[in-house]
């Protein structure tokens, strides 16, 4: 088993890297391979199902439906016919693709109705790469690559949006924070996610602070 588990992982990362290969630099390999690494270390703590967390933490973003005209099913679909080239069984692949069709954040705002606890290790791990200081540098590569002003104090953050006004948002980068990024500590699901959350969270409270005085030359 040890050998079959080894070898669908590295050839996961294979078919990862590859098809990532030309991704917007916030949702590249090197998001993937934090987001693995990080669930890896909140599963030794939560128990889940090791083979189903790693398949989902490394298959999550295979096609993110930003970069896919809005298309919600294209990752699963994706990930689901990849899985099922390997000698994986059809629960682990369901199991993995409704992960992938849970996870995001804007998911969140239609209401989710499946639950597992693999679903919330790998949730946990990748809002965690959402904030702290990587998610403050990916918040802006994103912006950037979205031809997004950085700040326009013109220009309020919109509190408890609906899933189709923040898909369709193209507000300040800054705005992001409060409309997604300051609310993401108080929904972490493992005892893990929630600790490392906190610290991120406090990092990015201070970077704001920082970010404002030195708009107002101070």
């Amino acid at each position: 088993m040890q050998m079959d588990f080894d070898s669908i992982i590295e050839q996961t990362i294979r078919f990862v890297k590859e098809t990532l290969a030309e991704a917007e630099a916030g949702h590249d390999w090197f998001h993937i391979e934090r987001v693995y690494k990080t669930a890896l270390n909140i599963n030794a703590q939560e128990n889940g199902d090791l083979f189903t967390v790693a398949l989902a933490a490394l298959l999550h973003d295979i096609a993110d439906s930003k970069f896919n005209n809005g298309d919600e099913e294209i990752g699963p679909q994706m990930a689901g016919k990849f899985l099922s080239g390997l000698n994986i069984s059809a629960e682990v692949i369901v199991h993995v693709q409704q992960i992938i069709r849970n996870l995001s954040y804007k998911s969140s705002l239609s209401g989710v109705t499946f639950h597992s606890k693999e679903l919330d290790v790998v949730q946990d791990a990748d809002r965690l790469d959402a904030i702290g200081a990587i998610g403050i540098a990916r918040a802006f590569t994103y912006g950037g690559y979205k031809n997004r002003t950085m700040y326009d104090p013109s220009i309020p953050s919109v509190a408890n949006q609906s899933k189709e006004a923040y898909k369709n948002s193209s507000a300040p980068t800054i705005n992001h924070f409060y409309e997604k990024l300051l609310l993401l500590k108080d929904l972490m699901k493992t005892s893990a996610g929630k600790t490392l959350a906190q610290e991120r969270h406090d990092f990015m409270l201070r970077y704001l602070d920082q970010f404002y005085a030195e708009w107002e030359g101070k």
